[in-house]
């Protein structure tokens, strides 16, 4: 498919870009989207999740009070998850989330968001741009002109640019990252995917490998 190249003030340059069919324009698999995007979810957890079990809770280990004769049912010590201030029974532990998904659907993931956002026409192309220091009004025009001040936009470059990074760290709705970094959560989290020329021929050949 042929999309037209844009500047950073919003005009058309004259020129387009070939995205190719192989990447932009498959049939999506949602199958493949769920589980990349629940391995990118599972990696965000920290783990470290902890409640105190009977064995760690602080406290007396002596019988409350006699086996029989009570009318009550039998007790042993106040640590009895039954009692408050007991431990917790089968409680939350330290654990891993993560979990390994191969290299082909991981690829194949990012080609049907690619197709996905392409459909939905919520994908811009634009010339590669840089700032001669970081600048968050500068970047804020370019998001008025290409009219994403009120949306949440993904800006790919092609390498990395420390000034176009920096000048959008501040901004709760647009992001940037170079291709490299790209994941299947970014691109779908987003309601448009900005790519600059740079980042198409990167993005290209890495899920062509």
């Amino acid at each position: 498919m042929e999309v037209k190249v844009l500047d950073i003030n919003g005009k058309e340059t004259g020129r387009s870009v070939q995205l190719a069919d192989s990447v932009f324009a498959i049939e999506p698999n949602k199958h493949a989207i769920y589980l990349d995007v629940k391995q990118y979810l599972a990696n965000q957890r920290q783990g470290t999740h902890k409640a105190k079990e009977r064995a760690e809770v602080a406290g007396s280990t002596r019988k409350i009070k006699k086996q029989k004769g009570t009318g009550t049912a039998r007790a042993g010590s106040a640590k009895s998850p039954v009692f408050k201030g007991g431990g917790t029974i089968f409680g939350p532990r330290p654990r891993n989330y993560s979990f390994k998904l191969n290299k082909a659907l991981k690829r194949l993931a990012r080609k049907s968001a690619f197709t996905i956002k392409a459909q939905e026409s919520n994908l811009v192309v634009i010339e590669d741009f840089t700032f001669d220091v970081p600048n968050t009004k500068n970047f804020i025009n370019v998001l008025k002109a290409l009219g994403l001040e009120n949306k949440k936009s993904l800006f790919v470059l092609g390498e990395s640019n420390k000034n176009v990074y920096l000048s959008s760290r501040n901004l709760k709705r647009a992001s940037v990252v170079t291709s490299s970094e790209l994941n299947t959560y970014g691109i779908l989290n987003t309601n448009s995917l900005v790519l600059t020329e740079g980042s198409v021929e990167v993005i290209v050949e890495n899920l062509s490998k």
